[in-house]
């Protein structure tokens, strides 16, 4: 009988969760009303009145329609009880922070202008905000002075439309579409020179939100947006050194899930994980300085640890054109997982410079994991600045990116970079130590920057966590690099120089002209007669690499597993890669998930058996 009732008690223990959940689902529609109680029969009328009565657990579901609001959710959920945003199974759902606009008037030509009341917008008019902060640049004007970059935007049938310097680019001989806009006590004029179009007659839209999904309060946790379409934002520049309001953002926060969203056309920065707004952000003259003194602010603070802050999930995403990058995070980002994403046309309109440009961009990220995500037509692929520790880069596919396709800058290490396509001009720009190379192709250079005594100090603490333990600058070498196919002439050759650290190399394969080091890799193989033409075909959504693939690179060349204990411990963080959770990494898998000949693996990211001409390489 006792141990009925102590069963009875374990059962009660175990279940009684799900049996006192007050979960709730919410919906909302177009046809909805905000004045009713969110249920499936009586919707509400915009996302925001849901999120107002949300708790943890709470699922809300969006049906289709253009909702033009920005949802700022009052609170988070719980590890276990996310609040979870969605939009209806099949259905398109945009989220959208621009108005719909008529009522232009014609001026001369192709020129219409619309007046716009200074209530139009409330607090915040994007047509007399001024984009600009820590590290951008605007272009020089033909008058030589920067030009003023507005974070408004005008669009026609979602297209976008560029921003002229001056009034008089309209009239006359103007190329392209262009506006310009004027914002002063009588309200905001926007002129557009819409060329042979009758902007009443078409879909025009103008910026009017700052953000579309963003908390306005830190620490506002576990929460899961899916689904959607968002876009159109009139963001600000997001640099490591302020709070970071991206298109869609976590301020500050821990848990996030943002999965299956198409995130489009962000004026300036499309997901941002990052920082959260300190009253001295901006007080130091920004560059060196001002970033060193903002990571010290924010170790100081606190609240940096794995308990509180990172740990998001970005998966499945498109994101696209974005002026800035599709992803920055300072220090936000931390021990999050950012997978399975295409993000391209990040900053190819060029409308102004900077650095913090790229298709994923961060700081301070810990133990990140940058895994299977299809990087193209961007400034930069994937940019990881300042303490980096624990990162992982690994089985993506990145080409035709300007500068670089993975820049890895001022971080001590352990960072792992393994089975990667690289095929952009420059493939890798190593201004760090403690990375590993391990079964990546390059097809482009593979660049080293010397800063040997350079003042630059950046952090590092204990393994995988943020608590400090000391800085140091970067003295150089300390990279390893096994097992890797490289095809560009200048092959490892800059790392011909003297380090302060060693450098290995082993197992890696040379072609045509690519040069090894014999002083680092004592039988490095080369084919000298390998046909490295290559080229990215695509065909609908699928994407192939067109190159040869020769099975005798496996011949006469012995080469090994690679795992933590080959890699060995990094100088400065004295560290080993490795997992998350301490656990010993084995690169034994490949780019596709294909276990490799455990007794002697194939170099580069694939592993065959027999040559081949065209691989597909996405979708997986």
């Amino acid at each position: 009988m006792k141990l009925k009732i102590i069963s009875l008690i374990l059962i009660l223990i175990i279940f009684f969760p799900l049996f006192s959940s007050n979960a709730k689902q919410f919906y909302v529609s177009k046809n909805g009303n905000d004045e009713n109680d969110g249920t499936k029969n009586k919707p509400f009328r915009s996302i925001q009145a849901a999120a107002n009565i949300a708790y943890p657990g709470d699922i809300i579901t969006v049906f289709e329609g253009i909702y033009r609001e920005r949802i700022d959710p009052p609170r988070g959920g719980e590890k276990n009880n996310p609040i979870i945003y969605q939009a209806a199974e099949n259905q398109k759902v945009i989220i959208s922070g621009a108005e719909e606009l008529k009522g232009w008037k014609h001026q001369n030509g192709d020129v219409w202008m619309r007046h716009l009341p200074n209530n139009y917008f409330g607090s915040f008019n994007p047509f007399a905000n001024i984009i600009r902060s820590d590290w951008f640049f605007p272009l020089e004007s033909q008058h030589g002075v920067d030009r003023k970059h507005l974070t408004g935007m005008v669009y026609i049938n979602n297209r976008v439309i560029e921003q002229a310097e001056t009034l008089e680019e309209l009239f006359g001989k103007c190329w392209g579409m262009r506006w310009f806009a004027k914002s002063d006590n009588s309200g905001t004029y926007i002129w557009v020179n819409f060329k042979d179009s009758n902007p009443n007659k078409e879909f025009v839209e103008i910026n009017k939100r700052q953000t579309v999904f963003y908390p306005s309060k830190t620490g506002i946790n576990y929460i899961t947006v899916r689904g959607f379409h968002l876009t159109q934002a009139a963001n600000p520049w997001s640099p490591p050194t302020r709070e970071q309001i991206g298109l869609i953002g976590v301020n500050w926060s821990k848990g996030w899930i943002i999965e299956n969203n198409h995130i489009t056309h962000a004026r300036c920065t499309g997901v941002t994980l990052g920082k959260y707004h300190d009253r001295l952000d901006g007080l130091i003259e920004f560059g060196y300085n001002a970033h060193y003194q903002t990571v010290e602010r924010i170790i100081k603070r606190g609240d940096w640890t794995k308990e509180n802050i990172g740990s998001h999930v970005v998966r499945n995403n498109y994101i696209y054109d974005c002026e800035q990058a599709g992803l920055v995070g300072s220090h936000g980002a931390s021990f999050s997982t950012i997978s399975n994403n295409v993000i391209y046309n990040i900053n190819v309109k060029k409308w102004w410079d900077g650095f913090e440009q790229a298709g994923i961009k961060l700081h301070a990220g810990v133990d990140v994991l940058i895994e299977d995500n299809l990087i193209y037509n961007c400034q930069r692929g994937i940019w990881l600045d300042w303490m980096s520790q624990g990162a992982r880069v690994s089985k993506n596919l990145l080409f035709n990116n300007e500068h670089h396709d993975f820049f890895t800058e001022v971080n001590h290490g352990p960072l792992l970079a393994d089975n990667n396509i690289f095929l952009s001009d420059v493939s890798v720009k190593d201004v760090s130590q403690g990375g590993a190379f391990v079964h990546n192709l390059f097809a482009g250079k593979v660049e080293v920057r010397t800063i040997q005594g350079s003042d630059r100090f950046t952090q590092y603490f204990k393994p995988h966590s943020c608590e400090y333990i000391g800085e140091s600058n970067i003295l150089d070498g300390d990279d390893r690099f096994y097992n890797n196919i490289f095809m560009h002439s200048s092959g490892l050759s800059e790392y011909d120089q003297k380090n302060s650290f060693p450098v290995f190399m082993k197992g890696n394969l040379f072609l045509k002209n690519a040069k090894s080091l014999k002083k680092y890799e004592k039988k490095p193989q080369h084919d000298f007669n390998a046909d490295i033409r290559f080229n990215i075909e695509r065909k609908l959504n699928e994407y192939f690499l067109n190159f040869n693939l020769n099975k005798d690179w496996s011949i006469n060349q012995k080469r090994l597993i690679i795992d933590t204990e080959t890699l060995g411990k990094t100088k400065i963080t004295k560290q080993f890669f490795e997992g998350r959770d301490g656990e010993k990494i084995i690169i034994n898998y490949d780019y596709n998930g294909k276990i490799r000949n455990q007794n002697n693996p194939m170099p580069g990211p694939f592993s065959f058996k027999e040559s081949k001409d065209k691989l597909k390489v996405w979708p997986k």
